[in-house]
């Protein structure tokens, strides 16, 4: 899935190739990404592309004049920019294309979902604040005005484990999995430790882990095209999906714990005092 680094740098991408640029066709091929109808997809079509944003993991086309279109690209959805798309209108069917979006210039972008599990979402709006999930963020942790006091505020009252908390958009935009094993790793915290357990000094730790861990993969990404993103944010990562490998700190064996759709990975001896966490999934198939 896609994070807050890939998104930005898909935020400055977009701005690249797409500001002051008309778009001139929009086309939903799997009708079920669409989340809203009022207004309709085609009350895009004539409008100058003025501005591309991001709010946590949503994407945001503002168009001048005209409605926006808001995209939250999910576990399996993906955009991949066309400089010249092709001819002719797609026909629906099982394949991966979802939505594309033509510009006056023949150049445009296509929405794509892999596997099974349909979450790709498009919503037009004419303010953002009409997404629900746009509505319910939290403060983006990268913002200027996000320091380690506010980061201390969100987690007092969090009787929930960190991992969860820190994946938790209406706590904060834009980390997920991925990102929050990468965070935990550089503060050298347990994905169990209780959110609202932590010392101020460990509230330090983990602001400084979360804030250089975004940045460094921001920076990482800035200037890669579209299609490479996903190769480079796997790159980058030193603990997440990474089981079996040496920790690149200590070299002690890099663990997971399964859940019912997804896993975390962590270094014992950088994270939990050299103790395995319970893998629950696991130990009921032994049973």
């Amino acid at each position: 899935m896609p994070e807050l680094p890939e998104v930005e740098a898909l935020r400055d991408f977009l701005t690249e190739h797409l500001v002051g640029h008309e778009i001139v066709r929009v086309l939903p091929v799997a009708i079920s990404v669409l989340k809203t109808y009022d207004p309709p997809v085609t009350a895009l079509e004539g409008h100058e592309v003025v501005e591309v944003l991001r709010h946590g993991k949503f994407l945001d086309l503002r168009t001048q004049d005209g409605p926006r279109l808001v995209t939250h690209l999910a576990r399996g959805g993906w955009l991949h920019w066309r400089d010249r798309l092709p001819d002719g209108v797609p026909r629906p069917g099982k394949g991966p294309l979802a939505l594309r979006v033509a510009l006056e210039t023949g150049a445009g972008f296509e929405l794509t979902e892999a596997g099974t599990q349909k979450r790709l979402a498009v919503y037009v709006v004419r303010d953002p604040g009409e997404v629900p999930g746009v509505a319910r963020l939290g403060p983006d942790p990268l913002a200027d005005d996000f320091d380690e006091a506010r980061l201390a505020a969100l987690l007092s009252g969090e009787r929930r484990q960190l991992k969860g908390a820190l994946r938790d958009q209406s706590l904060l935009a834009g980390v997920g999995n991925a990102y929050s094993d990468e965070i935990l790793h550089a503060a050298r915290m347990s994905p169990f430790k209780l959110a609202a357990s932590l010392t101020p000094e460990e509230t330090h730790v983990l602001y400084e882990a979360l804030r250089t861990t975004l940045t460094g993969a921001v920076e990482r990404s800035r200037g890669v095209a579209a299609g490479r993103l996903k190769a480079e944010k796997k790159s980058g990562l030193r603990v997440h999906g990474r089981t079996g490998e040496p920790c690149p700190v200590c070299g002690d064996t890099i663990r997971e714990v399964s859940f019912a759709d997804s896993s975390l990975q962590y270094c014992p001896t950088c994270q939990t005092g050299g103790k395995p966490l319970a893998d629950r999934r696991l130990s009921r198939l032994l049973k």
